[in-house]
């Protein structure tokens, strides 16, 4: 059954893909974009193309308002900011700030915003793109701190929105689409961002009820904590 569905942060990579494959197979899509005029690739979709910087509170308004009495079915938060950067001993507070920002807060406050339009849609799924290296469990090498710690915030607004408001018949979920090869992957990624997001797809749609407030990876493996 065809669904309508939000991706933010489909100018490129995997949001794009998310955003064709999505379109391709018959579903409404509303893409967003800090800059739509610019987001040549996503134009040339024929799908919407809305502009929404998830960093900032008075986008988020902007956004919600004009989408005001749609019914939206899926809602992936796919927008993200994500560097190397230096090790843990010399990571800058701003750039911690602006990850966390862009990544977790950025989805609390648009979960938030579009509340409404998600309770009047058929199957009521909002989908965070995550990764591997917001796990704890998993982090053994350090790294990426900045992005590793916003991930991992992401995790908790994600796992708290399913514990207050799965009652309504929300589901909220994670999804880590692999190491995809994209402007933040880089070109030695194993993953096309075609493949990761077939699979991806394919973990979304055999969603259930239950699956709320878990993470999984593009084949479905449940990640740890």
């Amino acid at each position: 059954m065809a669904q309508t569905c939000i991706v933010t942060g489909a100018n490129r990579g995997i949001g794009l893909e998310l955003a064709r494959q999505l379109s391709a197979r018959g579903d409404t899509v509303i893409a967003t974009a800090r800059n739509p005029e610019s987001a040549a690739d996503l134009n040339k979709l024929g799908v919407p193309v809305e502009p929404l910087d998830v960093e900032s509170p008075k986008s988020i308004a902007a956004f919600a308002k004009k989408l005001k009495g749609t019914a939206v079915d899926l809602l992936i938060h796919n927008a993200a900011v994500g560097v190397a950067g230096p090790a843990v001993e010399k990571v800058a507070a701003e750039d911690v700030e602006r990850h966390f920002r862009v990544n977790a807060l950025g989805p609390l406050l648009l979960t938030q915003a579009l509340l409404p339009i998600l309770r009047a849609g058929d199957r009521k799924r909002v989908v965070a793109i995550s990764s591997g290296l917001g796990s704890i469990e998993e982090n053994s090498s350090g790294g990426w701190v900045a992005y590793r710690i916003s991930k991992t915030a992401l995790h908790q607004v994600m796992r708290t929105l399913s514990a207050e408001l799965s009652e309504d018949g929300m589901s909220f979920v994670l999804i880590s689409p692999g190491w995809v090869r994209t402007h933040m992957g880089g070109q030695g990624a194993p993953l096309s961002p075609e493949d990761s997001v077939r699979s991806v797809l394919k973990v979304i749609d055999r969603l259930t009820p239950k699956d709320s407030g878990k993470f999984f990876s593009e084949r479905g493996r449940e990640i740890a904590w």
